[in-house]
């Protein structure tokens, strides 16, 4: 019996983009799996070159961070309205868009980085990892990607942790590693991802098998994270708890501290003393009138201990 003869109509060029081609044999001929094909780049070599220059950096910097097509890129970028931030933020809420991940190369990651003894990524493993990163163990990217890992405790990564944090960032190279530093301190700027990320520290920092969080980690965490936020108060609030307090912090200090750092002015004009603050909030704003940190609506930082 001869082979059938397959026609396949050749689409005029250039293709629009996102343009879907199916090739079909004829219905009379040996049955074969019909071809659906997606257009997944420019329509044509030109094509790129309507953008103007800024939107074609913007274009360029979303593939080298994310390691995105350049169709995903423009579709990320046109729904945010060619804003950055926007489009990273879009193309990693959207599963379908990330960046495909090697299990295999997830696997060797893993591997290199987990500890000989126990199935785990331990203290040196996470050391190796920044030093292949070149990422300071202290860095503050070092929490943002334990939120993204959901990892339960400090220095430490499971299996499971390590590989499916990697996989939601689309991460299975170093290279790839490396090209989403960016990304992670962006997120520190949305409001949303750095109260959860705030929140997420607390249970993050603390010992296992407790329910506060050790006064010295605490300090260290907070001076960590206002750093980011740039919060005036914090060193006092840091040398009010030395002073004053010396315990550990509950969640509920931990909390409210990032709203009363959000909502009340540096100079406590905002301050609400009927307010549902936590009692070592209240006891922080009496320590700063007792001692004259704020004068005339100013911080008089001549007070602080160095």
């Amino acid at each position: 019996m001869p082979k059938p003869k397959l026609t396949f109509p050749i689409p005029q060029l250039p293709i629009p983009l996102g343009t879907k081609i199916q090739f079909h044999q004829n219905p009379n001929s040996l049955s074969l799996p019909v071809l659906d094909l997606h257009v997944l780049g420019f329509s044509s070599p030109f094509a790129m070159h309507k953008l103007g220059r800024g939107h074609r950096d913007k274009l360029q910097q979303f593939v080298a961070i994310t390691g995105a097509s350049e169709k995903i890129a423009l579709q990320a970028l046109k729904a945010s309205d060619w804003h950055l931030e926007g489009a990273f933020d879009f193309f990693y809420s959207q599963p379908q868009l990330k960046t495909f991940t090697d299990s295999r190369h997830l696997e060797e990651l893993y591997n290199r980085y987990k500890d000989p003894y126990v199935d785990m990524i331990l203290a040196d493993g996470i050391t190796l990892l920044c030093n292949d990163i070149q990422v300071d163990p202290q860095d503050i990217v070092m929490l943002v990607l334990s939120w993204h890992m959901k990892a339960g405790t400090m220095c430490e990564f499971s299996k499971k942790e390590f590989v499916e944090g990697l996989q939601s960032l689309g991460i299975d190279s170093l290279e790839k590693f490396h090209e989403k530093i960016p990304y992670m301190r962006s997120e520190l700027k949305d409001e949303q991802k750095f109260r959860e990320i705030y929140n997420f520290a607390f249970s993050w920092a603390k010992e296992k098998g407790q329910k506060s969080l050790a006064l010295d980690t605490a300090i260290g965490m907070w001076q960590l994270l206002f750093a980011e936020k740039q919060w005036p108060l914090v060193d006092h609030w840091c040398q009010f708890l030395q002073a004053r307090h010396n315990k550990a912090i509950s969640r509920d200090t931990w909390s409210q501290l990032l709203e009363f750092a959000k909502t009340v002015g540096s100079n406590l004009t905002d301050y609400d003393a009927e307010g549902a603050w936590p009692y070592l909030i209240d006891e922080f704003v009496e320590y700063l009138n007792e001692n004259g940190i704020i004068q005339n609506g100013l911080i008089n930082d001549s007070s602080l201990t160095r």
